[in-house]
């Protein structure tokens, strides 16, 4: 006796230029391993997208041949003060969403779903760095690595991705689904140290990388959702 074929599930990824990789890879890597799950990645254009790792993606359609999501995600990176202001790029956040059955976001995405208007009055997160600025979109922001209101789920920072993906799986398909997923990619962190967030880093590190990066990234992200 044969198993029934599972629907399809369309996901469709948001591509730009800028783009951090692993917001996009980390959870493309665990839902395309969901049954039935067809990936797409999406850009104004299907030339080559220059990530914030110096290689480059290429996207599988640009915005008017991309099929209709049944998941769309956008992922973050530095790049999205720039894309904050390309109204294509806003307008194909606002047309997927509105068909879409989850709509997703990792890390600073969440300020693109919030430019888009989907995120007025609902409960998010997004990087540590940047948490201060959801109000600015009309979110409530919530501490957590992955923040489920209604069918608008945001994660936080980077590697929140993997646990925003199984958290989707498993409400899509079970939880022996997303755990055979999070055996089959090895999901099981150990990390050296215990820094992963300003709640356990130490005080030196974290005001160290503010200093470096989140304070003047944190500021040109402001000014980009205030124009």
């Amino acid at each position: 006796m044969t198993e029934p074929q599972l629907a399809p599930i369309q996901i469709v990824f948001l591509l730009f230029p800028g783009i951090t990789q692993l917001d996009f890879t980390a959870p493309a890597q665990a839902l395309s391993r969901m049954p039935g799950a067809r990936l797409a990645g999406a850009a104004a254009t299907r030339d080559p997208i220059v990530t914030d790792s110096g290689f480059s993606i290429l996207p599988t359609h640009d915005f008017a041949s991309c099929p209709q999501a049944d998941i769309l995600c956008v992922p973050g990176g530095h790049g999205v003060a720039e894309a904050l202001g390309d109204a294509a790029t806003i307008n194909f956040i606002a047309q997927q969403a509105a068909d879409a059955r989850w709509v997703t976001s990792v890390c600073t995405g969440a300020f693109l779903l919030g430019r888009a208007g989907l995120l007025a009055g609902r409960r998010a997160t997004t990087h540590w760095g940047y948490t201060h600025l959801l109000p600015l979109i009309g979110a409530e922001a919530v501490p957590g690595r992955v923040i489920e209101d209604g069918n608008i789920v945001t994660s936080g920072g980077v590697t929140s991705g993997l646990d925003f993906a199984l958290t989707l799986i498993a409400r899509l398909q079970g939880d022996a689904v997303a755990q055979a997923i999070q055996l089959a990619i090895e999901y099981d962190p150990a990390p050296p140290f215990a820094s992963g967030h300003p709640d356990r880093a130490p005080a030196a590190v974290t005001a160290g990388l503010q200093a470096r990066v989140y304070d003047a990234a944190a500021a040109r992200m402001e000014e980009a959702l205030k124009t």
